[in-house]
């Protein structure tokens, strides 16, 4: 019997997760089993993404869609409804159960690369779903951690102010982009801070893993700072939401 899977999102072309999922069903011989793409111009679209698509048995979920997307939820599991987002969706007769996946993913790739210590401190660039998955593994690393958003909210650096105070830069040794500046199609792009302020003590995360080496990355990188794409960290992602959908 034909089974789908997929990703939903406003832009998932970029997406490595289809060819990801593509050789682990040819590999496993589940020749009916099926990864889509699936582009959403807003998230009302998923209703008639399920009606047409009664085969789906499990999404993905990525930007812009992580938190808006629980109010079509059914049940929310309980590390999801923590965090505020969700990144895979369980279909069981006719049911959609949420889950985030996201925060265990990058705690494990975090752990195995960064050399934690007493005197670590983040800085998180990004406020939205993917965010909340990095604060939670960060308060489970006990690694203490600031936000930068580009609205001014209480108790949040903006990009504006980290411009005329770059002192929560070189505070923090750690820096994670959970925006999607730079990501495939719009590579040009990159998170507006004073890329001086880095060092070679400082380490840089980048959530996006397309392209591979982000312009957030190549300067980062150009100031000697140890850098890492979010490839692995959609690794572990991906073989975790196999396990809820087999479940």
């Amino acid at each position: 019997m034909e089974k789908k899977f997929g990703l939903i999102g406003a832009t998932v072309s970029h997406s490595f997760s289809k060819s990801y999922f593509d050789e682990k069903f040819f590999r496993d011989g589940l020749r009916d089993y099926h990864y889509d793409l699936y582009s959403l111009p807003t998230i009302e679209d998923l209703k008639k993404l399920l009606t047409d698509n009664p085969e789906l048995v499990g999404l993905n979920v990525t930007i812009p869609y992580k938190e808006v997307v629980l109010k079509f939820l059914s049940e929310i599991d309980t590390d999801a409804k923590k965090i505020g987002a969700v990144n895979v969706i369980k279909i069981q007769d006719g049911k959609l159960k949420g889950y985030n996946t996201d925060a265990d993913a990058f705690y494990e790739s975090l752990e195995k690369w960064y050399p934690r210590t007493e005197n670590s401190k983040a800085l998180i660039l990004g406020t939205g779903g993917s965010s909340k998955a990095v604060q939670q593994a960060l308060s489970k690393l006990k690694i203490p951690f600031e936000l930068v958003s580009r609205e001014a909210k209480r108790g949040q650096h903006t990009y504006e102010s980290l411009q005329k105070d770059g002192s929560p830069i070189s505070q923090s040794n750690l820096v994670i982009n959970t925006s999607p500046l730079g990501m495939s199609p719009n590579t040009n792009t990159f998170p507006p801070v004073n890329y001086d302020l880095l060092t070679a003590n400082h380490y840089v995360y980048d959530l996006i893993y397309n392209p591979a080496r982000t312009v957030f990355l190549q300067k980062s990188e150009m100031r000697n700072a140890h850098i890492k794409n979010g490839l692995e960290m959609l690794h572990i992602q991906a073989e975790k939401s196999w396990a809820i959908w087999n479940n």
